[in-house]
């Protein structure tokens, strides 16, 4: 955990600009948020995925603006609705139906969200209403020409997903935030990125960065490096800070890098690195696999393309084994309490049982702790406390997004004839429309 200035940051990956705040993958500019997903700007929010501007609310998926609601899909600038589906500006509806406000607390309270079991019917309903009504073919919002998923804000986008704009002229790039243009072959990069190809960790100010490695503050003009800060000019090198016009970590005059430069990319061309299965890396591939210090089943690729054991070896991968944790348990998971009215600050500080016990493929830790803001959240929101470790919980957000992936599909909307590209695959139960009868059909 990381305390700074009176802000908590406690296992957040992929995230930045962030308060007080725990359990976060790409997600931005929360405050007092826990458990999210792709998230914007939200407060006091539990186990949102891909929200923004959102307040007071827990277990909400593609939604705006939303204040103290609570497992709603695609729900914008709504307050106090229950288990609903693509409202607008709406207030004190459960289902999906309309109730006046003093109703609307006799039924919340009747649904007792602050148990386990209560929670569980409410998601079993929740999750039978929205079969019934039809999604829209594409999780993203303000933009223009696009293609791919979960794309914001961005122009000509295409073959791109989890893009947070102000972004234009991608493609086939995952995870690009603010201010990037001309990118194609690209994750995790952002913050003033231009002209980039093959690039994985790359922003803050980067232009004309190829075939390369994390790198940040004002980098131009560099391949098949890693890890540079504020270099210009610089080919194969790793670890530098202020440099330009260096080889191999090697300072060379302008002239001399100039003319070596083009020396090498044809010499990459004429005798290419083969790997162990036979694949040839010319100049203008990225590293290849074989070389990564990481093996398959401890990178995020498990998480968008997941594989057995055998599928890695098969492919070439390494694979890491599980290993041993030994906790010494002080709460099973079956005896934390089912109401958050009967957990008590006793619980802080002890090691609890995640029910999975690490029999999932979630890389689940086995066992998790309670912190205390943590626990203030839950009491403050009538959450109870999960059974499943963060990881384990992050794994099943995941798997309620759509893969990264897209098929041809034609509006499921009688009579209509437009076609898209969807991460909607042909054989799910889903309704899927085109922009055009989504909305008349929502709005």
């Amino acid at each position: 955990m990381c305390k700074e200035r009176g802000t908590v940051h406690y296992l957040n990956f992929a995230s930045d600009m962030n308060e007080d705040s725990a359990y976060l993958y790409h997600s931005i500019e929360n405050r007092n948020c826990f458990d999210m997903l792709g998230s914007r700007k939200n407060e006091n929010c539990y186990d949102l995925s891909d929200c923004e501007g959102c307040y007071g609310c827990d277990n909400l998926t593609i939604s705006e603006g939303c204040i103290d609601s609570s497992y709603c899909y695609d729900c914008h600038n709504c307050q106090n609705c229950v288990g609903c589906y693509g409202l607008r500006n709406a207030k004190y509806h459960i289902f999906n139906k309309k109730y006046s406000p003093e109703d609307y607390r006799v039924e919340v309270n009747n649904l007792k969200l602050g148990t386990r079991e209560g929670r569980e019917n409410i998601k079993n309903k929740f999750n039978e209403l929205i079969k019934n009504y039809p999604r829209k073919f594409i999780n993203s919002r303000h933009i223009i020409n696009c293609t791919g998923d979960y794309i914001k804000n961005s122009q000509n986008c295409i073959d791109c997903f989890d893009v947070e704009g102000p972004n234009k002229d991608m493609r086939y790039s995952i995870y690009g935030v603010t201010n990037v243009q001309n990118t194609y072959d690209a994750y995790a990069f952002g913050v003033n990125v231009e002209n980039c190809y093959e690039v994985l960790g790359a922003g803050d100010n980067v232009q004309d960065v190829h075939l390369s490695m994390y790198i940040f503050m004002g980098s131009f003009d560099c391949h098949y490096s890693y890890l540079l800060n504020g270099c210009t000019n610089c080919f194969a090198c790793i670890g530098l800070r202020s440099k330009q016009y260096c080889i191999l970590n090697k300072q060379y005059t302008k002239e001399e890098y100039e003319e070596l430069v083009p020396k090498i990319i044809k010499h990459m061309d004429d005798m290419p690195f083969t790997d162990s299965k036979g694949i040839i890396y010319n100049y203008g591939e990225f590293f290849p696999s074989e070389l990564s210090p990481f093996c398959y089943n401890e990178t995020i690729a498990q998480e968008y393309f997941p594989l057995t054991k055998d599928e890695a070896f098969r492919r070439g991968y390494q694979w890491k084994e599980r290993e041993e944790r030994n906790y010494q348990i002080d709460i099973k998971s079956e005896n934390i309490s089912n109401n958050i009215k009967d957990v008590t600050n006793d619980i802080l500080g002890k090691v609890i049982e995640c029910a999975h016990k690490g029999k999932c493929n979630h890389q689940c830790t086995e066992a998790f702790k309670i912190i205390p803001e943590e626990l203030q959240l839950y009491k403050r929101m009538n959450i109870p406390i999960p059974l499943i470790c963060s990881n384990c919980r992050h794994y099943e957000r995941l798997a309620q997004r759509n893969p990264l992936k897209l098929w041809h599909r034609k509006c499921m909307k009688e009579g209509c004839v437009n076609e898209f590209e969807t991460s909607y695959a042909p054989e799910r139960p889903e309704i899927i429309y085109c922009e055009k009868c989504y909305q008349q059909e929502v709005y």
